[in-house]
């Protein structure tokens, strides 16, 4: 798992903030049409998020979380019906993430490592949820005013939590374009905790393929691959992990199982999102020289938006990590059991 550029890269699925936008001459944009009527604030989000899958754009932005600033450029491509995309750090780091339809490359110079996992071809990491008629009555989805953002027409989208188990956003959308031009996470008293705003972001009709080639030589670097999750033997009698109870909106949407760097033998891996808000959790067979931690017991730890809780249950360990509250994630991780072998011994996915 590549942790911290894993979380960057969702947390993008929220955020475009633009200073500068440009787009080249005869370049088509899909999201620019003009509605008849003004479109309600969930179609604005709607249209965003087609603006962000199917335009091609390179960029380069500044993340914003506690107080720490960073730079990157991202670059997305759509092409032939392949999606490629790249988020590299310029700070100094040197890390990078380079996307081509299902693979995705983590290069990590600090730890001369490089990470090759799947996921959806259809999963973009600069996607934004879907808004349906269940997310809906977890968030309240306004529009809040119109204003000129460096120059140009926009539209502030609010999206607003309905208790105290989720995060909120403000968008400021571009009315021609519907890319957006700056977006805030809130925690739930609305106070911002992160912000991204772009120093330069270009919509080309063409991007070559070198500009998904890493800047980092990867000479004498170890490669983990991660390309498809192991089945256990059908005689086996594996765990089926689950949640008995879940925050209000919550649902699981992934089982699977991961070999993860670190993790003495395969991991299962939970997801459970409201539609907007995902967590995911983590189970591992606990080493007994690890130490004995009172089972209820647990560590939390947060980081930026980010918050993440750790317990063990029976003789595992139960770790939930996502961009939501602190009690979010303890709630979530403690009430996740073992329900017995899954059907014919194998993981569910």
């Amino acid at each position: 798992m590549c942790s911290s550029e894993r979380l960057l890269a969702l947390l993008l699925s929220c955020s475009m903030a633009g200073a500068a936008l440009g787009a080249e001459p005869g370049s088509a944009d899909p999201a620019s049409a003009k509605s008849p009527a003004d479109p309600a604030p969930a179609h604005w989000l709607e249209r965003m998020n087609q603006a962000l899958t199917t335009r091609n754009y390179d960029g380069t932005f500044t993340h914003w979380q506690g107080g720490r600033v960073e730079m990157l450029r991202i670059i997305h491509r759509v092409q032939d019906g392949t999606v490629s995309e790249r988020l590299a750090s310029l700070d100094g780091s040197g890390r990078e993430l380079v996307r081509t339809g299902a693979s995705l490359s983590c290069y990590l110079p600090d730890k001369r490592t490089v990470l090759i996992e799947r996921r959806p071809p259809q999963e973009s990491l600069v996607s934004f949820p879907a808004v349906t008629n269940e997310t809906a009555s977890f968030y309240q989805i306004r529009e809040v005013g119109r204003t000129r953002y460096n120059r140009r027409d926009t539209h502030i989208i609010t999206v607003s939590p309905r208790d105290e188990y989720r995060y909120g956003y403000r968008l400021w959308i571009d009315d021609s374009t519907a890319m957006p031009l700056k977006t805030q996470l809130c925690d739930t008293q609305g106070r911002v905790i992160e912000q991204i705003v772009f120093a330069s972001l270009t919509l080309s009709s063409r991007i070559p393929d070198s500009a998904f080639k890493p800047d980092v030589s990867t000479a004498g670097f170890r490669v983990l691959r991660n390309d498809s999750p192991p089945q256990l033997p059908p005689t086996a009698a594996a765990l089926a992990w689950n949640a008995m109870r879940l925050p209000p909106g919550f649902r699981m949407t992934v089982r699977s199982e991961q070999t993860l760097p670190g993790a003495s033998g395969t991991v299962d891996h939970l997801v459970f999102t409201d539609g907007f808000a995902s967590v995911s959790v983590f189970v591992e067979t606990q080493n007994a020289a690890a130490g004995a931690q009172p089972p209820g017991q647990g560590e939390s730890v947060n980081f930026g938006s980010s918050s993440a809780f750790s317990t063990l249950v029976d003789g595992h360990k139960v770790t939930a990590v996502g961009e939501v509250p602190p009690q979010t994630v303890r709630f979530i991780a403690s009430q996740v059991k073992a329900q017995g072998p899954s059907p014919l011994g194998a993981r569910g996915r």
